[in-house]
């Protein structure tokens, strides 16, 4: 689910619901002080980060309803999942002591050429990491990296129960309100996971102007370099 994938990563973050402790501003929040946790510097995700990538995500689809995917796929298949989303958006590692401890990814929010302006954002972070702030870094080098590319909409889709249980609370939705999203519209038991039905909902935040002549967005690999010097990210 992209966006979030995030869904109740206020927990898995810092508050976090998809999404940590404000440390900077702009660029500077891609490293971020964490709490009692050290400092957390975001790169670029690469397809060797695969292994560890899949162990952070795995407790997610195991036992949560934060993402509909029912088996956790293996280490190949997350391989082609980085691949495939770098060929045109970014894919960001979140690392404190050289381990990583969370990613967020952009994906198409759809495929007809009038959406290139529109992303779904995703994020995931390790559960010994949460409310420390690693959400918010990583959410924040996302954005900034969108905003070099020339995106202007933010779209996440947020697993949402009609009552928080053991796999799934309302947290990712008051995460994003508090980065500055919006509710668009939710979808009614669309989700089926550990017996029982979720809801669905979209949230969307604008973070550049729309105009009569927009210019294109800049994929991924040709921006690569600008992300780098501008955001602050490895």
């Amino acid at each position: 689910m992209g966006a979030m994938d995030a869904t109740d990563m206020a927990s898995a973050m810092d508050m976090t619901g998809a999404t940590g402790a404000i440390n900077a501003t702009g660029a500077n929040r891609a490293s971020g002080a964490t709490g009692d946790l050290s400092p957390v510097t975001l790169r670029l995700a690469q397809p060797d980060d695969a292994a560890a990538l899949r162990a952070i995500y795995a407790p997610y689809v195991r036992d949560t309803a934060i993402t509909f995917e029912y088996d956790v796929p293996d280490v190949a298949e997350f391989r082609a999942r980085i691949q495939a989303t770098t060929r045109r958006y970014p894919y960001l590692v979140a690392v404190c002591d050289g381990r990583p401890v969370g990613y967020a990814y952009a994906g198409q929010f759809h495929a007809r050429a009038a959406y290139d302006w529109a992303v779904e954002t995703s994020i995931y972070v390790v559960r010994d990491a949460r409310r420390h702030g690693v959400g918010r870094t990583l959410y924040d080098g996302l954005e900034a990296s969108l905003r070099e590319m020339g995106v202007l909409n933010l779209n996440a889709c947020i697993a949402y129960p009609p009552a928080e249980d053991e796999h799934l609370t309302r947290d990712s939705v008051r995460f994003h309100e508090h980065l500055g999203y919006a509710m668009v519209g939710r979808f009614h038991a669309c989700g089926y996971k550990f017996d029982r039905w979720y809801d669905m909902v979209w949230m969307e935040k604008m973070i550049g102007e729309h105009t009569s002549h927009q210019p294109p967005v800049t994929p991924f690999p040709q921006a690569r370099d600008a992300i780098r010097a501008h955001c602050g990210i490895a």
